[in-house]
């Protein structure tokens, strides 16, 4: 069975997720980055694109000592498991996503037939790397991590893998904090790319819930076309 798929991502109010400055732009807030560490807390796996790996270099953990007691209590490791996509295997094994909450189980990475040897040459037992063909079929990789055990996927970016899964219809949640800032520059990262989306642009995703935390709106949605009557 394929996994529940969560994606997490916050925005500004004109839709970007980043700035083109040098500095990381913080779209959200204390309150609102200690939710995510309780998203984290509650899931199986943690799925990032290697261009987020590049460009932030996250440990990609649960930061709370609290959470991640409760999840060793649980019988579970004490962070999720890590995982990337990439097609060029352009990774660096010094990046802080290899070394840090990673003592249970190593990393997944997902490649392309052609990437697969030099991510394992680079990698080495940093990482499992599996191959999925010659293209990445997020489906085919949903099933993959299925059949490891994940029930629970959060997906927190960026652009192009909020895009993969959405016009897919792979994911089962989208939670979309909207920091309260314009970015305004056209070349700055959007949450997601010009797609051909399941229901074209008059299809309405189902709005579960809106949430206040302080300055940040917190706006869930299940994006998959089913009945919500």
């Amino acid at each position: 069975m394929r996994p529940y798929v969560v994606l997490s991502v916050a925005a500004s109010i004109d839709g970007y997720i980043d700035d083109m400055t040098d500095q990381r732009l913080l779209l959200s807030n204390p309150a609102d980055f200690d939710r995510v560490d309780q998203v984290r807390a509650e899931s199986d796996a943690i799925m990032i694109g290697a261009g987020t790996v590049r460009t932030d270099n996250p440990r990609l953990i649960v930061k709370s000592e609290a959470r991640q007691a409760e999840r060793v209590a649980a019988g579970k490791p004490a962070h999720p498991r890590k995982i990337t996509v990439t097609a060029t295997g352009d990774l660096d094994s010094a990046a802080k996503f290899w070394h840090h909450g990673t003592s249970s189980a190593n990393p997944l990475v997902y490649t392309v037939t052609a990437a697969a040897p030099k991510l394992r040459d680079q990698l080495g037992d940093l990482a499992e790397v599996v191959d999925l063909g010659e293209t990445i079929d997020f489906a085919a990789l949903l099933d993959h991590l299925g059949d490891t055990g994940v029930e629970r996927l959060m997906v927190e970016g960026g652009t192009h893998l909020h895009t993969e899964f959405l016009s897919a219809g792979l994911a089962d949640e989208l939670h979309l904090a909207i920091g309260p800032t314009l970015v305004g520059d056209p070349s700055a990262p959007r949450f997601v790319n010009p797609a051909d989306y399941p229901g074209g642009s008059t299809r309405r995703l189902h709005l579960i819930d809106v949430t206040q935390i302080g300055d940040v709106a917190l706006l869930r949605y299940a994006p998959k076309e089913t009945s919500h009557a």
